[in-house]
Order: structure tokens, then C-alpha cells, then sequence
């Protein structure tokens, strides 16, 4: 999916002074946080509860410039993202979350609270995909007045991931999130389906002022706001809008999946004679989903064929509607079209009468924006765990997806890749020289299997190498010039490295035979600057005693203990067989310097070693030691 930029004229709404009830009669999974506030605050007139700020990634407080032209906290405080500072990416994770469909909505507001007179240009993603573009200059009444913006997504994983993601060196800034969990059916979720987020472009309430959350103290259960579509009917209607309402409840109003609410369909727009037409500007070359309400609140209109209209979509008739035949007088109708690879950044809707003249009430525009894919989940987990232990910093911007979405680089000094199914990203590379880390490698980077390079190299590093490091894909790594001690794991005799340098470290213990393949296979290797190392060329030999680490010489006692053991044996045969055949039977003179020879011997050729201060010695090889010493020094019994 290309870049794509959100016009503010439809998801930008102009600020009020009323506020409404956020609760949602599905689930109760709920979130409301204001941004840059340093105290929970309930709102006295919807009984809403307002977090002080919490989930974010970085960033620092602060007010806008006029403060008392706001009435709520939300709407005061903000929070921003210097990117010098926190990095180019930064989000809000909020946890908690049942897997479901949510309402997710923000507001945003700049009032020139840095004092700088300079609103910023910033990008906006949820759960990894590109949802909201705000390109600088704002207009003047969106700056100073903040706006509201929202859409709907599922969430599968726990969390809901709300990222902003700076334009050049501008600083992202956010006044207020709420998370709302919504009834899985809504919006028709069967066709649009749970890889697919609906981004609001437009919420029109015809025939009546802009109400619900942000506007006014009526409520709506999903928390979603309405507007007047007066600023989006065409020149020639205009002339021609003969506005409706009524106070008669209207049924089917407020019910499951959707919960529109009743206001909604108590106002309406027809006209003196000819079509109501809409004109509204969006993106070229997504998918838009219309959401068509209607209500016959005329009490002249008492049957069926009194009042039917075409509507039409870029001069295409989609489908005919009958208000009273589909539903009589005074109830609620629905209807919902998909308009595919939109080919114009201007959408017409008509409805052009049959019989009498046309009437809406109501009309929804979302963008249908598909999912961008995730980072396969194990990686996200090793990844996550690379931040913690290399304690990577702020600057860096290592949060949210690693890899997503795709119209931003991954985390800075990661490289990402498909993988084979095409179904999720992969980490590939890891190039973070030079950053001046002090942590360790957690051993969870064995679950990053299709890496093939990974430079830590040049910075401050402890701890030991991951036992899991180079068993899968990698082909270069570079470790060099850090402070990582304990030996070397076998895993780095991988026959993919074709590059493995570790010089200037604290490495210890013998040097794995294997490693030396890869310079024979034309790859090369370094092992410089670690006066531990032994056994290996340029590298000073493994004595008995000082070249050993501790689980040498635990195997040279083990070996000790062998070694009488089996003199005990041969000891007890040799008694044996004198006895049973009454004949003298020397004991050899050199039968302990061969048995020496021969640990020496198991020794030197790795079948006794140690690995981390570990010893490897198995049942199955100390059965064969003991049986080949029998062999060789016990003739057979008689």
C-alpha cells in the first residue's frame, strides 16, 4: 500500500466544549489516558474516568499554550516526542486486552505549546499499520483547537500498539487514547474482516449540528463523534436542502452490533425537488466502506412507493431504496456499500428520487485500510529481549513492531525481510557498532533463526555468548572489541559463518577444533586479544593445569577416579583367575603409564572436555573407557 495522507477536512473536527459518556455496552475492556496529565480526573458530567498518563515508550509533558480555552484535562495537556531525544518511533502499548474488535481514538492538539509557532509534521500507526498522516502547516483552527480522530481494529495479541513516527526532526505530539472494545460484528467485520482496520473519513449526521464526544453531551456507546453535513453537500443542493426532524423515538436505534444511536435518525435532510448530493475528497486507490442510515420521520409518507430514490456512487447506481417498504415509518435502516481502488481523490454520492423526493439521515466514509504484516512473534519476543539486556537507549527508537509498517524503516540499525510463506516479517540483520551499549546478549537471539549478520562490535558488552548464537542461518559475526568472558560455544562452528570475529575480548578455555573450518572454507576468523584462549593457531597451547578452565580439571579428577576404579577391576580379575588356575600371573609394570597415556589420550581428542565449566562425560562413553581398558590390559578369564 502506498503512502497515503489523510485529509484533515475529514478526519479533523473542530473543537466544542462539551464532552460525552465513553462507555460501550460490549465487554469492559476500556482505556481512557490523558496524555502529558500527571493525575486520574473524572469527568462530572459523563462519569468518565481519565487515566494520568501511563504505557508510553518516552517523550516528555506538557500544556498547551491557553489552557483555559479547554474544559477538559485531556484537552490541555499533551505529550511529545523530541526525536533527538526518544528516537524517531515511540508509542503508547496499552496492555490488558481480550482479543476482539476496538474503538480506537485520539485527539490531538498543538496551540503552540513549545513556543516555536511551527505545528509538526508527523506519521501515526496502529498495530503496525499506517493509519493517520499530519503534514505541517495545520489549519490555523485545527492548531490551535486540537481534533479528534478515530477508527476501528482488532487486536489479537494483548495490546493495542499506538505509534507516531517523526518527519524529519518535527516532534510528534498526542493530547489523549481511549481503547474501547466494541462488539466483534460491527461494521460488518464478516466481509471487511479482522486484517483489515476502518479509519474514519468522515462521520455525517445530515440535518443537524455536530454532537457526541467532543461536540456535545450526548451520547454515543462507541464514543464516536458526529458532524453537521452541511460542509460536504455540493453547491446545487444547497439551494434546494429542506431539513427534517422529529422528537418520536425511533426503533432499532442503539442495538447490537453497531449501537447507532437514537439522535442519529431524529434528523434528516430531502429536498425541494432534484438529487442531495455529496462531494468528498479522499485518497485515491483504497477501498472505502459507506455506511448509508436512513429513517421515514415524515408522517405524511404512510406507505410503501410514496418515497423511493436511486443511490449512486461515482455515477453508478448501487441500489434502490424504499424507506418504509424496508422497515415503515419511525425505525432505523441501515445500508452499506464497498467502493474498491477508489481511481479519484473525489467520491460523489447521489441519491436521485423515483418517487417523491430522497431522504438520509446519515452517512459513514472509512477508509479499509489492509493490516500491514507483523514480525513473526518469537522474533518479537528475542528482539524484545536484545533491547533489555543490550540496554539499547532511548535515542534509538526501539519500540513497537521491530519491523512494521513497512512504509517506515525497521528499528534503527535492524534489517527485516519476508519470510519464505510471505505471511509475517523476519529479522535478518542486526548493525548496532559502535552504540555505546553495557549490557549482555540475551540468549534468547537463538530465536532470531534466519539472521546472517550481527555486529555488536566496538562497544562495552559483558557477559558470556549465547550457547544458541550461529546454530541456524547466520553467516557474519562480529563481537569484537567488547568485554564478553567464558569460552566459546560450539554453535559457532556453524558450516553457514564464513565471518567470525571476537578479538580483543575476554574469552577463556580452548578454542572448539571446528571453528578453524571456516577459514579453510575461505571465511575468516579472529580470536585476537583473548589471553584466555588456548588451542588454536597463534594461540598458546592447553596445558594440563594452567590451560584448563575449571571443568578441565574437574574432568582430569573424574578421570582419576576412572582410572582406580578400573585398577580395582583388574585387580579382582587378576585374583580371580590365579585362584581358579593356581599359576603366578605378574601384574604388567607399565600398565598405569599406559592407562595415563590413554586419558591423556581421551583428553586431548575431546572426549573428555569441558564447555562452560560443564563436564560431558556420558554413561556411554565411560562403559566403552572401562571396556577398551579391560580389553587391553585383562586377558580373557579361563
Amino acid at each position: 500500500m502506498p503512502p497515503f495522507f489523510f485529509p484533515v477536512i475529514i478526519i479533523i473536527t473542530t473543537f466544542s466544549i462539551f464532552h460525552a459518556s465513553f462507555s460501550s455496552p460490549y465487554g469492559n475492556a476500556s482505556y481512557h489516558i490523558d496524555c502529558g496529565g500527571s493525575a486520574n480526573t473524572t469527568d462530572p458530567d459523563t462519569n468518565t474516568t481519565w487515566l494520568s498518563d501511563r504505557f508510553f515508550s518516552g517523550g516528555a509533558s506538557a500544556v498547551v499554550s491557553e489552557p483555559l480555552r479547554f474544559r477538559l484535562p485531556g484537552e490541555k495537556t499533551l505529550r511529545s516526542f523530541p526525536p533527538l531525544s526518544y528516537g524517531k518511533k515511540n508509542c503508547y502499548t496499552v496492555p490488558g486486552l481480550p482479543e476482539g474488535r476496538y474503538f480506537i481514538r485520539t485527539f490531538t492538539v498543538y496551540d503552540n505549546y513549545d513556543g516555536k509557532d511551527q505545528s509538526p509534521s508527523f506519521d501515526a500507526s496502529v498495530e503496525g499499520t499506517l493509519v493517520f498522516s499530519w503534514r505541517s502547516p495545520w489549519p490555523e483552527d485545527v492548531s490551535r483547537n486540537g481534533a479528534y480522530s478515530d477508527l476501528f481494529a482488532f487486536i489479537e495479541d494483548g495490546e493495542a500498539d499506538v505509534c507516531l513516527y517523526s518527519v524529519a526532526t518535527d516532534v510528534p505530539v498526542i493530547s489523549s487514547l481511549s481503547v474501547i472494545q466494541v462488539d466483534p460484528l460491527s461494521y460488518d467485520a464478516a466481509s471487511t474482516g479482522n486484517n483489515s482496520i476502518l479509519v474514519n473519513y468522515g462521520r455525517l449526521d445530515c440535518g443537524s449540528d455536530q454532537w457526541g464526544p467532543g461536540f456535545s453531551n450526548e451520547s454515543d456507546y462507541f464514543g464516536r463523534s458526529w458532524v453537521s453535513d452541511s460542509d460536504f453537500r455540493s453547491l446545487v443542493t444547497q439551494d434546494f436542502i429542506n431539513p427534517i426532524s422529529n422528537g418520536n423515538n425511533i426503533s432499532g436505534a442503539n442495538q447490537a452490533p453497531n449501537y447507532f444511536p437514537m439522535k442519529l435518525y431524529q434528523s434528516a435532510v430531502s429536498v425541494h425537488q432534484g438529487s442531495v448530493d455529496y462531494e468528498l475528497t479522499l485518497d485515491a486507490k483504497l477501498d472505502y466502506l459507506l455506511w448509508f442510515h436512513f429513517a421515514e420521520i415524515d408522517s405524511s409518507i404512510d406507505g410503501a412507493g410514496k418515497r423511493v430514490f436511486n443511490v449512486t456512487v461515482n455515477g453508478e447506481i448501487v441500489t434502490q431504496i424504499d424507506i418504509y417498504k424496508a422497515v415503515g415509518s419511525f425505525a432505523a435502516y441501515d445500508w452499506h456499500y464497498l467502493v474498491k481502488n477508489l481511481s479519484d481523490n473525489v467520491l460523489s454520492v447521489s441519491l436521485v428520487p423515483l418517487v417523491g423526493v430522497p431522504l438520509i439521515s446519515g452517512l459513514e466514509i472509512y477508509a479499509v485500510i489492509p493490516v500491514d504484516l507483523p514480525t513473526d512473534h518469537q522474533q518479537v519476543i528475542a528482539m524484545e529481549a536484545l533491547k533489555e539486556s543490550l540496554r539499547v537507549p532511548d535515542r534509538m527508537g526501539w519500540n513497537g513492531d521491530p519491523c512494521a509498517p513497512t512504509e517506515w524503516d525497521a528499528w534503527e540499525g535492524v534489517t527485516c525481510s519476508l519470510n519464505k510463506n510471505g505471511t509475517s516479517r523476519i529479522i535478518h540483520q542486526i548493525d548496532l557498532g559502535s552504540q555505546g551499549l553495557k549490557g549482555s546478549i540475551s540468549y534468547k537471539i537463538g530465536l532470531l533463526t534466519n539472521l546472517q549478520s550481527l555486529n555488536l562490535s566496538s562497544n562495552s558488552l559483558e557477559g558470556t555468548i549465547p550457547p544458541g548464537l550461529g546454530l541456524n542461518s547466520i553467516v557474519e559475526l562480529d563481537l569484537s572489541n567488547n568485554q564478553i568472558s567464558g569460552s566459546i560455544p560450539d554453535s559457532l562452528t556453524s558450516s553457514t559463518l564464513e565471518l567470525v570475529l571476537l578479538n580483543n575480548n575476554l574469552l577463556e578455555g580452548r578454542v572448539p577444533g571446528d571453528l578453524y573450518t571456516i577459514s579453510v572454507r575461505g571465511g575468516a576468523v579472529d580470536l585476537s586479544g583473548n589471553k584466555g584462549l588456548c588451542g588454536g593457531p597463534s594461540l598458546s597451547g592447553c596445558s594440563i593445569d594452567g590451560g584448563l578452565s575449571s571443568g578441565g580439571k574437574v574432568g582430569i579428577g573424574l578421570s582419576s577416579v576412572i582410572a582406580f576404579v578400573l585398577l580395582l577391576v583388574f585387580l579382582y580379575a587378576w585374583y580371580i583367575r590365579r585362584k581358579r588356575n593356581n599359576y603366578e600371573f605378574g601384574f604388567p609394570q607399565d600398565l598405569m603409564g599406559k592407562f595415563t597415556h590413554y586419558i591423556r589420550y581421551m583428553i586431548q581428542t575431546n572426549h573428555i572436555h569441558s564447555r562452560h565449566s560443564m563436564m560431558y562425560f556420558t554413561r556411554a562413553k565411560l562403559q566403552n573407557l572401562i571396556c577398551s581398558c579391560l580389553a587391553t590390559f585383562v586377558p580373557p578369564l579361563q
